[in-house]
């Protein structure tokens, strides 16, 4: 089988067999000659984008804990320090791509009225990435805002196979109301189409590697093609063997890494439906089979996930939603036994308020293993760390409080250039986190006026003045 059209492999080349698709990563061969450099490729197209929601904020947004530098570094501007105690501390290894954001609102979280008073943790999701209040309701009326990563993907996500793709870690499976008359809705999910058009989030690793390689066209082929225990590549064998004929030495070794990335991925998600199914007990009893009862090993699959995603251009935009607001998860690898959200209710107690640390700790530590896979996987002579920017935060800041005001937001990634990293900045008191992505969303191409409740600009680079806010 042939794949050559004029003198090179279209990006748009898939693999295919028995209901099964494959696309591959950007090859030498898919560039026109003369094309070969890294400021002319076609395939360039718009920075890759990565929302990354935290629930209950952080230990360091405390009062005291941001005495204790928690969260922000003691000093602002270049080489900073992150202290051994920060939540961030796992993110030093990557400090040259990060961007540190302190002192910004989520304000359209708070309570505008008596009955909204207390449910902030039904608020806070909608709000990250809307910058919209929620309409307090448990009805179909739901009412917030179109977010940040949707208008990115309706501008420029068109061109890829999948616009967007969004993910998330808990069950957000519930239907109807949720406490103090808000919809479900709400909480569930992180990224809006339009003010009252939510989208589904993908928790089940398998749901998102089917929707990836389109691995079979009902769930009866899907079930006969995994109990036949091939691999979904055995079913294109000829499809590569005759692929790697036309390819030179390097494409070769790229498509062998790749094809192994795929093969391993999808054999750890059988592992986990293999034990899920055998009868022992599990800590997750409500979670679907493909859903590993280990928060590292589940944050790790959907990290692959998104790498793979982001190597094939079936996507360049995903939202991630890492937790459920008011869950009640132990994280025993986290050093501490207390649940997730008693914990964060620490009651300003330093004793308690460090033991709430460990889990920031622990959870924005899985952040460095998604980092290092995009800063190893290579398009061309740059990392796709290098072309994509990773924007992680949270819409409440003291979690005890219930609190919304000098939230957490952070920026890796170098965005094409946009992003120096190695940057701590603080913005003056009451500047909305709208500001600072309005500031992202222009970066990125949008050539918006407002975002949100933003009131201006807040610029995430050195040597500018940080705010042109009204």
């Amino acid at each position: 089988m042939h794949f050559i059209t004029g003198n090179h492999i279209p990006r748009r080349t898939f693999l295919r067999g028995l209901g099964a698709t494959a696309a591959l990563p950007l090859l030498d061969a898919m560039i026109p000659a003369g094309r070969l450099s890294a400021h002319n490729r076609p395939d360039e197209g718009p920075t890759r984008l990565v929302c990354i929601e935290e629930v209950h904020g952080l230990a360091g947004c405390n009062e005291w804990g941001a005495t204790q530098h928690l969260y922000a570094p003691a000093t602002t501007g270049k080489d900073f320090e992150i202290l051994p105690e920060s939540a961030l501390t796992s993110l030093r290894p990557f400090q040259d791509r990060l961007t540190i954001v302190s002192n910004t609102d989520c304000r359209q979280a708070e309570a505008f009225t008596t009955p909204e008073i207390g449910g902030d943790h039904f608020r806070s999701s909608a709000v990250f990435l809307t910058q919209a209040h929620p309409k307090q309701t448990q009805g179909s009326d739901i009412w917030v805002g179109t977010s940040l990563d949707q208008m990115y993907a309706q501008r420029f996500g068109q061109n890829t196979p999948l616009p967007s793709m969004q993910f998330c870690i808990e069950n957000l499976d519930q239907a109807g109301g949720c406490t103090y008359n808000y919809s479900c809705a709400y909480t569930d999910t992180i990224s809006w189409a339009s003010p009252n058009e939510p989208l589904p989030m993908i928790r089940d690793p398998r749901v998102a590697f089917d929707m990836l390689f389109g691995a079979g066209g009902t769930p009866e082929e899907r079930a006969a093609r995994r109990a036949s225990r091939k691999s979904i590549l055995d079913w294109m064998a000829g499809e590569i063997a005759a692929l790697k004929r036309e390819l030179g030495a390097t494409d070769r070794l790229r498509m062998d890494r790749y094809l192994n990335n795929v093969r391993e991925i999808e054999r750890r998600i059988a592992a986990v439906e293999s034990r899920n199914t055998s009868g022992e007990e599990r800590e997750l009893p409500e979670a679907p089979a493909g859903v590993p009862d280990s928060f590292t090993e589940h944050m790790r699959l959907m990290f692959d996930l998104q790498v793979l995603a982001f190597e094939t251009n079936m996507t360049r935009i995903i939202s991630f939603k890492t937790g459920r607001d008011a869950d009640n998860r132990v994280f025993p690898e986290s050093g501490s036994d207390r649940p997730f959200h008693p914990a964060s209710h620490h009651g300003a107690r330093e004793e308690a308020v460090l033991e709430f640390n460990k889990i920031c700790q622990y959870r924005v530590g899985q952040l460095p293993y998604f980092l290092e896979k995009l800063q190893n996987s290579m398009e061309g002579d740059a990392s796709l760390l290098d072309k994509t920017m990773v924007m992680w935060g949270s819409p409440m800041a003291d979690a005890n409080l219930h609190n919304h005001r000098r939230c957490p937001l952070i920026l890796l990634g170098g965005a094409n250039g946009l992003l120096e990293g190695n940057l701590h900045l603080e913005a003056p008191d009451a500047t909305p986190m709208a500001n600072a992505m309005l500031w992202a969303l222009n970066g990125l191409g949008m050539e918006m006026e407002s975002f949100g409740d933003s009131t201006g600009e807040f610029s995430l680079v050195s040597g500018s003045s940080a705010a042109t806010q009204g």
